[in-house]
């Protein structure tokens, strides 16, 4: 039998370049080797209060877009996370077994109460345990993911232990990071800081056209250029060669990296070409997100096959936790 494997990305938009080569690229390999289970979390966004008809709208967006990069839903299931309705009751049987203290210490909750001051919100504070319960109703052993993540990673890996504990029982397996290239992926936003985000308005959406790309990438923070030879790269700068890295040739990278080593790059001729090989990477999925967004009967139709098979996943699990939490009658 092959590993389970369960991974979600939030309905806030668009899927950006960060999303692409953090998960979604992996996703598409891991479909071949593993048991597969890609959804969209959109329980997760009411955190931060959306329309409910942008719910609706970035969930159908998020599935083109799934579908566009390579994800099969004959290899992998695809499905909405509010369609699989005993998420929320293992949600709550593990949040029976969390503690303020060690949910208030989450990195991402505390970054997220200070973005958000009016609205800090349970579920904010919660985020973790439905993260978890997201996995565990599937027995997930490997979970893709990025850097950010890796903390509420080790919250699912603590839920898993505690309701082992508790009961007595080894029912739920600890769910694995996994990294398909050996380690987290992170692309960089384009203002020069560290990670490419929505809410940092630093992104590269892969439904961006020609014209938007190039102008995005041209106004991209840099320096006063390389001053010494072979010198380390500030920042700003590895940000460029990072996408070099991920779209570009490793010929071409060569050749950048030597124009920096030798005091000769031009950020004009860096640029361009970033953008040139962005646009190669981000075309053919751009034709794929409009023909699949053109037909709304088909991405339902696969919204709810996918949700028949998780539900199934799903249900098997809560039948087992009911029965060792005294919940069989």
């Amino acid at each position: 039998m092959m590993e389970k494997v369960v991974s979600g990305i939030r309905p806030t938009g668009f899927l950006h370049l960060g999303n692409y080569f953090g998960a979604v690229k992996t996703f598409v390999e891991m479909q071949h080797k593993y048991d597969c289970m890609f959804f969209i979390a959109d329980w997760h966004s009411l955190t931060t209060s959306p329309n409910p008809d942008d719910i609706r709208q970035s969930a159908r967006i998020i599935l083109a877009e799934y579908l566009a990069c390579g994800i099969d839903p004959s290899l992998a299931s695809i499905y909405i996370q509010s369609d699989v309705k005993e998420t929320l009751e293992l949600y709550l049987y593990l949040n029976m077994n969390m503690y303020l203290g060690e949910l208030e210490r989450v990195t991402t909750f505390k970054e997220k109460a200070r973005k958000q001051p009016n609205n800090v919100n349970a579920g904010l504070l919660t985020y973790p345990t439905l993260m978890a319960a997201d996995i565990l109703q599937h027995r997930a052993q490997k979970v893709p993911v990025g850097k950010d993540q890796e903390q509420n990673m080790e919250m699912a890996r603590k839920c898993a232990r505690r309701f082992n504990h508790i009961y007595n029982t080894d029912f739920f397996p600890e769910p694995q990071n996994y990294y398909f290239s050996h380690e987290a992926v992170k692309v960089p936003g384009l203002d020069g800081s560290g990670k490419m985000g929505k809410s940092e308005g630093n992104c590269i959406y892969l439904h961006d056209d020609d014209k938007t790309i190039s102008k995005k990438v041209m106004r991209a923070v840099t320096d006063n250029g390389p001053q010494t030879p072979n010198s380390p790269r500030p920042e700003v700068i590895e940000n460029l060669f990072t996408f070099l890295r991920i779209c570009s040739s490793d010929e071409t990278y060569r050749y950048f990296d030597e124009k920096w080593n030798d005091c000769t790059l031009r950020y004009g001729d860096l640029k361009k070409q970033i953008a040139e090989d962005i646009i190669k990477t981000v075309t053919p999925i751009r034709e794929q997100i409009a023909r699949y967004m053109a037909d709304t009967p088909l991405l339902d139709r696969l919204a709810r096959e996918g949700a028949e098979k998780a539900r199934e996943s799903a249900a098997a699990t809560l039948h087992e936790v009911r029965r060792i939490i005294g919940f069989d009658r």
